[in-house]
């Protein structure tokens, strides 16, 4: 039974964005021929790959453990092209220097609203040939179904094939608007608070228990809330009451102030996550280590301005 590797990268690029039509702006082919291809694939294995619905195409347990081989295949290769590449004549380097192709980096949204714009459209202006994907969410990512190519975590996971590297420390505070501070009940210490509205996350949906932070400050009702840091943000700077904020997104909301100082700090740590085996490694790492710096700088000048 002969299998065209090409076919192998489509099934890759469908399994990724899990839908046909987001899968066929990667490979740049039209979604009927994508999905012919994907068809010509299962009746090559004899198998289906992939439960069709509606809201798209999710993996078999058959296709997720094509998924698992052809990601080391393709490791392989890469790694392979990679060496030789860098065996190269100098007159290539500049060339080998610029990064290029599609990475998707998936982030919680506080990370991916504040710190990542920035520090991404300075990573794409330097390396204009590649794309780079932000996809915000307020979960962890599933690494392994390939919702992203590597992700920035609140915690370091401790199961499944991963490499992860600390990126920095950042600090939040409990922080309002100041219109909000002009018209409300005294607020000097965190027994006060009980007399406020806070905001903060929807105590259910809250993903990481590195992000509960109210927890820390004895809350126990949240009077507004969202699965949403940029959306809490904005509560606030609505005058929705107190809630803990980012020191580093302060810099977006030159209205908010920060409150209880000398009562309350949080300290948190931002991990870079991705597969230990991975396609393309040399080149991953390259833009795993640039990113991280990129972060590293971003949270420090943030902070630095919030003093």
């Amino acid at each position: 039974m002969q299998t065209d590797w090409d076919d192998i990268r489509l099934f890759l690029a469908v399994a990724r964005a899990e839908t046909l039509t987001a899968a066929s702006k990667v490979v740049r082919l039209d979604a009927a021929t994508l999905g012919r291809r994907i068809a010509r694939l299962e009746r090559t294995l004899s198998v289906a790959l992939f439960a069709k619905s509606p809201q798209g195409y999710a993996l078999t347990e058959a296709g997720q453990r094509l998924l698992e081989r052809a990601d080391a295949a393709g490791a392989m290769i890469h790694a392979a092209t990679d060496d030789v590449a860098g065996q190269g004549s100098s007159a290539h380097s500049t060339e080998a220097a610029s990064l290029t192709g599609q990475i998707r980096v998936g982030a919680p949204d506080g990370c991916a609203n504040y710190l990542l714009p920035q520090v991404c459209a300075q990573l794409s202006a330097q390396h204009p040939d590649l794309d780079i994907q932000i996809v915000a969410l307020p979960r962890v990512f599933n690494l392994s179904r390939r919702e992203a190519d590597l992700a920035i975590g609140v915690s370091a996971p401790t199961a499944g094939r991963l490499t992860v590297q600390r990126i920095t420390d950042y600090r939040l505070h409990f922080a309002a608007s100041a219109e909000y501070l002009a018209q409300a009940a005294p607020l000097t210490t965190l027994a006060d608070l009980a007399a406020h509205r806070i905001v903060g996350y929807i105590p259910d949906m809250i993903f990481d228990r590195e992000l509960d932070y109210l927890a820390d400050a004895g809350v126990a009702r949240v009077a507004l809330a969202s699965n949403s840091v940029s959306v809490q943000l904005n509560l606030l700077r609505q005058g929705g009451g107190v809630g803990v904020v980012h020191d580093f997104a302060l810099d977006a909301a030159p209205d908010m102030r920060r409150v209880l100082l000398d009562q309350f700090s949080i300290k948190r740590s931002f991990f870079l996550i991705r597969p230990a085996a991975e396609p393309g490694q040399a080149r991953m790492s390259r833009f795993a280590d640039i990113l991280m710096q990129g972060v590293r700088a971003e949270v420090a000048r943030l902070e630095r301005r919030a003093l």
